[in-house]
């Protein structure tokens, strides 16, 4: 029997129409591998799965599709990892329903590290986004591995902060692996690719759909020893994944903000409901008994000495977005005199211009 004998057959299975994960199951402990259940013979698949479920399993209508995906994982970089496979990460076996198999481009190592997942809003603030960052570089330093789902904003920035430090990162894709979505991030799963992982259990070529991404969400929290919400409103997906952590045993943190932020609302509601409230990356690292970075500041950049009058600013500035009349009236200056200020510390990225002309601090 030929090397990849054992490979066809796992795609042959996975990608016949209606032959889910609890179906595979079935006929996984009634047959044993899926060479044993395509040599069963129809009579013995129909008393598992029914007649027109049998047939379909034994028709070779998908067979383009397996010597797609065959063609596909001798290219170098790319892999399909099966359940029956060493390199299989373990931590997935412990959740209800593990993919059958993940379509993998990079490191295969990787998925079996230590790792944390980070995941927040698509529609992030910029305090969000360098929070993200910042704290995905702490982890990745202290070396755990950074897990998220390559979407715009808190995935994206949680990416880029996992590949500064020594744990890099793992996208898990809610397409086929080979389908960069959203168009706007093809640089940085190619990137993700290169220097991390990027995965899906679904085969290649498959589109966007909704139904997908909570299946991703599941691979998220799954991979991961924690969730770290950074940014959410009530209706964000990111609060999927959160749950689903608790399903599966995982520890859920959260990041509070301002309590006038839509954003906030999501990370406040999970705090409620018992997550942990994170303010620095120690706080999660000693959680997760790590302890290799301290919980004041870890992974912050130092800050730089300011100017008397931008201190001032910034101290009546806050965390939360403020108009410049507003903060002109706390700090004592005129407009101009402000304006000028608020200029020099958004240069220095200390500040961040929102839309409505309001300011919000970003360190």
């Amino acid at each position: 029997m030929p090397l990849d004998a054992g490979l066809a057959a796992w795609l042959r299975l996975t990608l016949v129409p209606g032959v889910g994960g609890q179906t595979l199951r079935k006929l996984l402990a009634e047959f044993g591998l899926p060479e044993q259940v395509l040599a069963a013979g129809r009579p013995a698949i129909a008393r598992v799965v029914g007649d027109d479920l049998a047939s379909r399993i034994l028709s070779d209508a998908g067979a383009p599709s397996v010597e797609r995906a065959l063609a596909w994982a001798e290219l170098p970089g790319n892999a399909v990892v099966t359940l029956a496979d060493d390199e299989y990460p373990r931590q997935l076996l412990e959740i209800p329903d593990p993919p059958a198999l993940l379509y993998v481009r990079g490191s295969r190592p990787l998925l079996s590290q230590r790792s944390l997942a980070v995941v927040g809003s698509r529609n992030a603030t910029p305090q969000g986004l360098a929070n993200a960052e910042n704290f995905a570089r702490a982890f990745s330093q202290a070396g755990l591995t950074i897990v998220s789902g390559l979407a715009l904003g808190i995935d994206a920035a949680a990416h880029r902060g996992g590949l500064e430090g020594s744990g890099s990162t793992i996208g898990v894709l809610g397409t086929g692996v080979d389908v960069a979505y959203p168009a706007r991030n093809a640089g940085l799963i190619a990137e993700v690719a290169e220097r991390g992982a990027v995965i899906s259990e679904f085969p290649l070529g498959t589109p966007a759909t909704a139904g997908n991404f909570p299946r991703r969400n599941r691979l998220i929290s799954g991979l991961a020893r924690g969730v770290l919400v950074v940014e959410a409103a009530m209706s964000s997906g990111s609060l999927i994944t959160a749950r689903l952590a608790a399903e599966q045993g995982r520890e859920v943190f959260a990041i509070p903000g301002s309590i006038h932020s839509p954003l906030a609302k999501g990370c406040h509601a999970l705090i409620k409901q018992g997550a942990k409230l994170v303010e620095s990356a120690g706080d999660v690292l000693e959680e997760l008994a790590s302890g290799t970075i301290s919980a004041s500041g870890a992974g912050a950049p130092p800050q730089p000495v300011r100017d008397p009058a931008h201190a001032r600013v910034l101290a009546h500035l806050g965390h939360d977005p403020c108009d410049l009349d507003t903060l002109a009236a706390r700090v004592g200056l005129t407009a101009g005199e402000l304006s000028s200020i608020l200029l020099a510390l958004e240069l220095d990225g200390s500040v961040s211009c929102l839309p409505g002309g309001r300011y919000q601090r970003l360190s």
